[in-house]
Formats: structure tokens, C-alpha cells, sequence
């Protein structure tokens, strides 16, 4: 495989975002666009690889019942169509990576903001379906464009109103990460050039599932998830930066 060094920054990423819950597609995006590769190839791996990583920690949430779908219903429901048409939205390549960039400068930023945990006293168990919706309709849509799950953009905004606990919150996330990720491979299939090189696709695929699979593990028994989240938040930073300077004329 031609750029071997991208197995392992694959590996660290899916360990780092699996130890707090995300997918890891914004990081495996601003990877890849240090590479000539082909923008469609670039956002069908970053969510091939999202699901990877994702599916196993939202069944656990499932089993350990932290999912309130009543809540979540009206995120996805929305989420997934705009995922859909953002994702089936014809961009050009230049087009593609301002938007990457922006959209990893905003992700960083919210990620490095501290919140407060919501006492379960205060907690509003049906949610508000409109605002909800359109919250959901709108990080589906730019997620679809972009290739990421949005689960970094979700997760600080809920987090952020104080929409439900930590747990549920990181549920909801993982959730929304997955069908999303779905929705916006669905979106892409009509669309994927004849030289895309499966195969890489599939060596990286097997190391998020290693380095999520540990991360899931580890982030299980005691990590700051602050410092994960603000180390997260500078590196996806630095990448939002660069992709910018290459493709800002």
C-alpha cells in the first residue's frame, strides 16, 4: 500500500474518538486530504470507517439501555434524508476541501468549549421535536456533503443546551454517527468514480477496527475525556488550518 503511515494515524485516530465516544471521520478526512487522493475516495473511507468504529459502541448503549429513542427519532429522522441529498450533492473537488476545512475549524471550536453535566432532575425527557429536527436535518446535510458522521458537531451543541446526561448524550451521538455514515455512503454510490482503490479502503478499515476496538476499551476504564477532547480539538484544528492554506486561492 502506497503511504503505509496512514495505518497508523488511522489506528491512533479511531483509539482517541472510540475512547470518547466519536467516529473519527473528520480526523480520517483531514488525514487523507494530505494525500492526492480522489475526494470521492476520501469521503466513502471516512465513513466506511466511522461505522466501523461506532457500530460496536452503540449496540452497548443499546444493551445498556442509555439510548432515548423518543428523543433521538426526530434527529435522525430528519438527519438521515438531508444526509442523503448532501451526500449526492455534485461538488467540485476545491469546493469540497474549503468546505472540509471550515468544517473542522467549527468542530474544533466546540469541542474545546467546556460544558457542565445536566443533574437528572433538570432533564426534559421528551425534548423539543422542531428544534431537534432542524438541528439534526442541518449537521445531516453538511455531514453528507463532507463525509463524516456528525457526531463532533452534534455531541458539543447537546452538550452545550444541556439537552440530556453525559451517557445519553454520547449515545444519541453514536447513534447519529452511524445512520448518518449510511445515509451518506447511500448518497455517494451513484456517484463513485471506477478508480477507487478498494483495497486501501479495506487495510484501513481493519485498522480503525483495531484502534477502536482498544479505544472502546480503554475510554471503558479512566480517561480524561476533557483533555482527550481539547487534544482532539487542537489536532483537528491544525487540520482545518492546512486544508484551508492548500485550497484557498
Amino acid at each position: 500500500m502506497e503511504h503505509p503511515e496512514i495505518i497508523f494515524f488511522f489506528i491512533v485516530i479511531a483509539f482517541v474518538y472510540a475512547s470518547v465516544g466519536f467516529g473519527g471521520g473528520s480526523s480520517y478526512l483531514a488525514v487523507l486530504a494530505m494525500y492526492a487522493l480522489p475526494f470521492q475516495e476520501i469521503r466513502l473511507t471516512a465513513l466506511i470507517c466511522n461505522i466501523i468504529v461506532v457500530t460496536g459502541g452503540t449496540v452497548i448503549f443499546i444493551r445498556n439501555k442509555q439510548v432515548n429513542w423518543h428523543k433521538i427519532i426526530p434527529l435522525v429522522a430528519v438527519s438521515v434524508p438531508m444526509a442523503y441529498l448532501g451526500a449526492r450533492l455534485k461538488i467540485g473537488q476545491n469546493t469540497f476541501f474549503i468546505i472540509l476545512g471550515c468544517s473542522l475549524l467549527l468542530a474544533s471550536i466546540l469541542l474545546w468549549i467546556k460544558t457542565k453535566n445536566k443533574d437528572a432532575g433538570e432533564i426534559d425527557s421528551k425534548g423539543n421535536y422542531l428544534n431537534d429536527g432542524l438541528l439534526g436535518g442541518a449537521i445531516g446535510f453538511l455531514s453528507g456533503m463532507v463525509g463524516i458522521g456528525g457526531g463532533i458537531f452534534l455531541s458539543p451543541l447537546l452538550n452545550l443546551t444541556k439537552w440530556d446526561s453525559a451517557k445519553k448524550i454520547a449515545a444519541t451521538a453514536s447513534v447519529f454517527i452511524l445512520v448518518n455514515s449510511m445515509a451518506g455512503i447511500a448518497g455517494q454510490l451513484s456517484t463513485l468514480p471506477t478508480d477507487i482503490n478498494y483495497t486501501r479502503i479495506a487495510v484501513l478499515c481493519i485498522a480503525v477496527l483495531l484502534g477502536g476496538q482498544i479505544g472502546s476499551r480503554m475510554g471503558a476504564v479512566k480517561f480524561n475525556h476533557l483533555v482527550i477532547r481539547r487534544m482532539t480539538a487542537a489536532l483537528v484544528f491544525i487540520a482545518g488550518l492546512e486544508v484551508l492554506i492548500k485550497h484557498v486561492h
